[in-house]
C-alpha cells in the first residue's frame, strides 16, 4: 500500500475536496491495483492508498479504512479481481471469497457484490476470470454511483416541500453516522437528497450526529459536508431528542448496512433511539437504501448479524491536540469491561419511507415488493412516488 496522493482517474460527479473532485474508490491505470480514501485518518489527513492484493483489501475493510454498506461492497469485487491476477483457479477463487466476506458481518452488500463476481467469472477459463472480475468490480461501483444519484432525485421533493412549508428559514434535517459519499463510491445515501437540495439553491441545514464511538458523524460527514459547503452543525449523539422536542428538526435522514424485505434497518447504533424519538415528536423519519442494501432473503431485523466491535474503540478517543499533533488518549477506566455493538435496528413501524433508486415507499413488505416486483413479487401497496 501506498500513501501517495493520487488524481482519480474517474471524475467524481457531486463532491469535491479542496475544490478537486474524489471518489471514495478509483481503479489504477494498470488495472492490477485500486485506489481508496483512507477514512482512518480523517478529518485530519487526507490520504490516498493503493491497494495491490486481496489480503490489502480485506484489511482495509476490517479495519474501517473503507467504510459503508455500498462501498465494503464496491471494495470486495476489486479484491476478488485482485485475487485472481495472482491465481485464478476455482480454489483461488473460493478462497478470496472466504477471505473478503469474513471482514464485516452486517452488511449485505459484501456478500451481493462477492456473489455477484463470483458468479460472473466462475464459467470463464481462468485466464479471463482476473480481467473479467476487474471490469465487473467497475460496472458495481458505476452503478452505485447510478443508484445514489437516483436516491438523491427521488428524496429531493421530500426536502422541497418542506422548504415550501418554510420558506424563511433552511430545512433542517438531523442524519446520524455517515452515509455520504465516503460510504459509497459517490453522492452517498442519505446526503444524495441534501446534496443535491443544496446544489439546487434549496436552503438546508444539517445537525450531524458525533455518532461514538468512531465519530463518523463528527470526523467523516462534517468533513464532507465542509468541503462541499453545506451548512451543518455538530451535536452529541444524545441531543437529536431535545432538539426534536424544541422544533428544530424537520426530517430525520439516514442510511442502511442492511434491510430486510419487511422493511426493518440495521443502521450504525443509535439510529433506533433517534427513530423512537422522531416518532413521539412527529419528525418524519426516513432511510436512504440502494436495492443492493436489502437482504431479499430476511424476514425479520432481529435476525440481521450485528457485528461486535473492539472494545478499544470505546475505550479510546483519536484527536488534534492543541500543538497540532494527532493523538489517542484513553476515556474508560481501566478494567472496567466495556460492550461495543455496531449496529442496532429500527423496525419498519417506526421508519415514514425508504428512499430507493427506483422510488419512497412504506418501510414494509407491500412497499418494497411494489418497486422491486422481480425481487419480492408484485404486490404494489404502498407507493409514494413511482
Amino acid at each position: 500500500m501506498s500513501g501517495t496522493l493520487s488524481r482519480p482517474i474517474l471524475p467524481a460527479v457531486s463532491v469535491k475536496v479542496n475544490g478537486v473532485p474524489y471518489r471514495s474508490i478509483f481503479p489504477d491505470g494498470d488495472r492490477r491495483s485500486v485506489r481508496i480514501v483512507d477514512q482512518t485518518v480523517l478529518p485530519h489527513e487526507f490520504r490516498i492508498l493503493r491497494l495491490t492484493d486481496v489480503e490489502g483489501v480485506a484489511r482495509a475493510i476490517s479495519e474501517m479504512q473503507v467504510r459503508g454498506a455500498p462501498l465494503i461492497g464496491a471494495a470486495a469485487a476489486y479484491g476478488l479481481a485482485l485475487a485472481l491476477r495472482r491465481s485464478a483457479d476455482d480454489a483461488a477463487l473460493a478462497r478470496a471469497r472466504e477471505l473478503l466476506l469474513s471482514t464485516r458481518p452486517t452488511a449485505v452488500n459484501l456478500r451481493w457484490a462477492l456473489d455477484r463476481v463470483s458468479e460472473a467469472v466462475r464459467p470463464l477459463a481462468p485466464e479471463g476470470r482476473a480481467e473479467a472480475a476487474y471490469r465487473l468490480a467497475g460496472e458495481i461501483a458505476e452503478g452505485d454511483v447510478e443508484r445514489n444519484r437516483r436516491i438523491g432525485e427521488h428524496g429531493l421533493p421530500l426536502i422541497r416541500a418542506l422548504a415550501a412549508r418554510h420558506p424563511d428559514r433552511p430545512v433542517e434535517i438531523l442524519t446520524h453516522c455517515n452515509a455520504g459519499w465516503l460510504a459509497t463510491v459517490d453522492w452517498g445515501t442519505a446526503t444524495a437528497p441534501i446534496y443535491l437540495a443544496h446544489d439546487a439553491g434549496v436552503s438546508v441545514h444539517v445537525w450531524v450526529d458525533e455518532t461514538r464511538p468512531r465519530n463518523q458523524g463528527a470526523s467523516l460527514t462534517a468533513w464532507e459536508l465542509g468541503h462541499h459547503g453545506v451548512p451543518h452543525t455538530v451535536i452529541v449523539d444524545n441531543a437529536g431528542g431535545h432538539l426534536m422536542q424544541r422544533g428544530r428538526v424537520d426530517l430525520c435522514l439516514v442510511g442502511t448496512d442492511r434491510t430486510t424485505a419487511t422493511g426493518d434497518v440495521a443502521n450504525k447504533v443509535g439510529t433506533y433511539l433517534k427513530a423512537l424519538a422522531a416518532r413521539d415528536n412527529g419528525v418524519p423519519f426516513y432511510v436512504a437504501a440502494p436495492s443492493s442494501s436489502i437482504d431479499w432473503g430476511l424476514e425479520d431485523g432481529g435476525d440481521i448479524p450485528i457485528e461486535e466491535r473492539s472494545a478499544e474503540e470505546v475505550t479510546r478517543i483519536t484527536g488534534r491536540s492543541d500543538d497540532g499533533g494527532v493523538a489517542t488518549v484513553s476515556v474508560v477506566p481501566d478494567g472496567s469491561p466495556v460492550a461495543n455493538p455496531a449496529f442496532d435496528v429500527t423496525p419498519g413501524r417506526l421508519v415514514t419511507g425508504i428512499i430507493t433508486e427506483r422510488g419512497v415507499v412504506q418501510a414494509s413488505r407491500e412497499g418494497l415488493a411494489s418497486l422491486f416486483p422481480e425481487r419480492a413479487g408484485a404486490r404494489t401497496e404502498g407507493v409514494t412516488r413511482p
